[in-house]
């Protein structure tokens, strides 16, 4: 019995593995599709940079204080499908490039998008943090 108590206390102590930066952003599309402010805000570096739609934010505060609200309300009533993706890692930093297309409805109108979206990230201690998101969409065809 004691060796059984030893044995999960060692298998408890051993640090889990680091998110790779793509587990990473699709924990923070996660985030947004479950509602999940605190989560969504704890994948961001303070000093992010968000460029979407020709708008800049440059923290995390502020992304939180405006368009964060929206971002999640829109990921709640949509699907996002990845149709590409490249992950690419060097050392402490990061980038992760997807093409997505996205169906559903949204304030009672149609939805669906084919977008691009360029992470970028660094590492924090044993995982990444999102440190540049540009966002780019188009009305399908």
């Amino acid at each position: 019995m004691r060796h059984l108590l030893f044995a999960a206390l060692a298998v408890l102590s051993v640090p889990a593995l680091a998110a790779t930066p793509a587990e990473t952003v699709a924990s923070f599309h996660e985030a947004l599709k479950r509602g999940d402010m605190a989560q969504a805000s704890a994948l961001l570096a303070p000093a992010v940079d968000i460029y979407e739609s020709g708008y800049v934010e440059r923290s995390r505060a502020e992304y939180a204080a405006h368009h964060l609200p929206a971002d999640m309300a829109f990921a709640k009533t949509t699907t996002m499908r990845i149709l590409q993706q490249h992950e690419q890692a060097s050392g402490d930093l990061a980038i992760v490039r997807r093409e997505t297309e996205t169906t559903g409805s949204h304030q009672g109108k149609p939805v669906h998008l084919f977008g691009t979206e360029t992470v970028l990230l660094e590492r924090d201690g044993d995982g990444w943090l999102i440190t540049h998101v540009h966002w780019s969409s188009r009305k399908a065809k």
